[in-house]
C-alpha cells in the first residue's frame, strides 16, 4: 500500500470514529428560557442546517446541578437562560467554554457579551405609576423611588429575585455601595405592602391603586398592551410608564443569553447555533416572541406595544461588570430588609 493511500485510509477511519472529524448532526440544548414562541427559532435552525435539536427545559438551578453532576460526560452543548446574574452564576460554576467567533464579535455589541457567554435580547426595567396617586416628576429615576415623599406607595416583587438584584448591581456600579444601601433602605421604608408576586402583579397593583408606583420588566407591560382582554386593557389605561434615568446613566437593561458548555460533544453545532442566534431572522424571533429588543442594532422590531413605548436611552454598563456586583447587591438588600 502506498504512503498516500495509507494516510487516506487512516484519515477516513478517524473521521468515522471521531466526532472531531465528523459533521455534527445533533445539538443538545439545556434551556431555562420557557417561551412557546421560541419554537419557531429552533425549527428554523434545523431547517437551515439540518442539525436536529434535542432540548431539555427546567429551572436554571436544576439544569446547572444536572450539568455539574454529569461532568465530562454531559451531553449538553448549549445553556440558555434569562438574566445577567444567572448567566454569570453559571459562568462562575465553570460550565461554559470560551468561544471565539468573528460573527458574534461583529454583531453583538461589546458591552452585551463576555468571552464565555453572549446576550441575544434585552429587556428594560421600567417604572410604572398611577397618575391619580403619584406625579410624573416624582418617579423619573430609580433613585427617586426611595424618596420619603413616596412612603407607603411602592410595590415590588422579592428583592432576592434576579431582576431586582441586577438592578441593585447597576446601582452599585453607578452610585457606589453606600448610596445603594441607603437607596435600598428607602425602598423598604416606602413599601405599600410586603414584596410578593411577579412583575405583572406589581403593574396590576398600581392600576388598582394598591400602590402608587412599581418597577417591572418592560415585556410584562408590553404583553398587557398587546392583549385583547378587557381587564388587561383597563390595567394599561390606568397607569403610565417611565423610562428611568434618561438624564443620567440610562434605563437599566437585562438580557437573555447563552453559552457553549465546557464538555459539549457537538462543539461545531454549538458555535453554529450561537452564531445563528445573532442572525437577523433569529434576532426577530428571539426579540419579538417575548416583547424584547434585539441586540443587533440593525434588526427592526415589529411590535405595536414596543413602538408605542418609544425609544429610550439604555444603560451601556458592560453586562459582565453588572454581573460582578450581584452578590454585593444581595448583601445590601438583606441588610435593608428587602426580601
Amino acid at each position: 500500500m502506498s504512503k498516500r493511500i495509507l494516510v487516506t485510509a487512516i484519515l477516513s477511519s478517524l473521521a468515522a470514529a471521531s466526532p472531531a472529524f465528523a459533521a455534527d448532526t445533533e445539538l443538545n440544548i439545556y434551556s431555562a428560557r420557557h417561551y412557546q414562541t421560541d419554537e419557531a427559532l429552533y425549527g428554523e435552525f434545523t431547517k437551515q442546517t439540518g442539525i436536529k435539536i434535542n432540548r431539555i427545559e427546567a429551572k436554571e438551578d436544576e439544569l446547572l446541578e444536572r450539568i455539574r453532576n454529569e461532568g465530562a460526560n454531559s451531553p449538553g452543548d448549549v445553556f440558555i437562560t434569562v438574566d445577567a446574574s444567572r448567566l454569570a452564576h453559571a459562568d462562575r460554576q465553570g460550565v461554559f467554554a470560551p468561544v471565539k467567533s468573528a460573527v458574534l464579535e461583529e454583531r453583538i455589541p461589546a458591552h452585551l457579551r463576555t468571552s464565555n457567554w453572549f446576550s441575544y435580547s434585552t429587556r428594560a426595567r421600567i417604572i410604572v405609576y398611577n397618575p391619580e396617586l403619584v406625579k410624573a416628576e416624582q418617579v423619573q429615576t430609580y433613585e427617586q423611588l426611595a424618596d420619603p415623599a413616596l412612603k407607603g406607595k411602592f410595590c415590588s416583587r422579592s428583592g432576592s429575585h434576579p431582576y431586582n438584584l441586577s438592578l441593585g448591581a447597576a446601582m452599585i456600579e453607578h452610585n457606589g455601595i453606600d448610596k445603594t444601601e441607603a437607596w435600598a433602605k428607602g425602598l423598604v421604608d416606602n413599601f405599600a405592602r410586603a414584596p410578593k408576586g411577579g412583575d405583572t402583579d406589581q403593574i396590576k397593583a398600581v392600576a388598582a391603586g394598591e400602590c402608587g408606583v412599581a418597577i417591572a420588566n418592560s415585556y410584562y407591560l408590553a404583553r398587557l398592551m398587546n392583549s385583547d382582554k378587557t381587564a388587561d386593557k383597563k390595567v394599561v389605561d390606568s397607569i403610565e410608564a417611565v423610562w428611568p434615568n434618561q438624564q443620567s446613566w440610562g434605563t437599566h437593561v437585562n438580557v437573555s443569553g447563552a453559552g457553549m458548555l465546557k464538555h459539549a460533544p457537538n462543539k461545531g453545532a454549538a458555535v453554529k447555533f450561537l452564531e445563528y442566534l445573532a442572525s437577523d431572522q433569529a434576532q426577530a424571533y428571539f426579540a419579538n416572541g417575548n416583547n424584547e429588543w434585539p441586540v443587533v442594532s440593525s434588526v427592526k422590531v415589529a411590535n405595536p406595544a414596543l413602538e408605542k413605548l418609544g425609544e429610550f436611552k439604555a444603560d451601556t454598563l458592560p453586562i459582565g461588570k453588572l454581573a460582578d456586583s450581584v452578590a454585593e447587591a444581595q448583601r445590601i438588600f438583606d441588610r435593608a430588609g428587602y426580601r
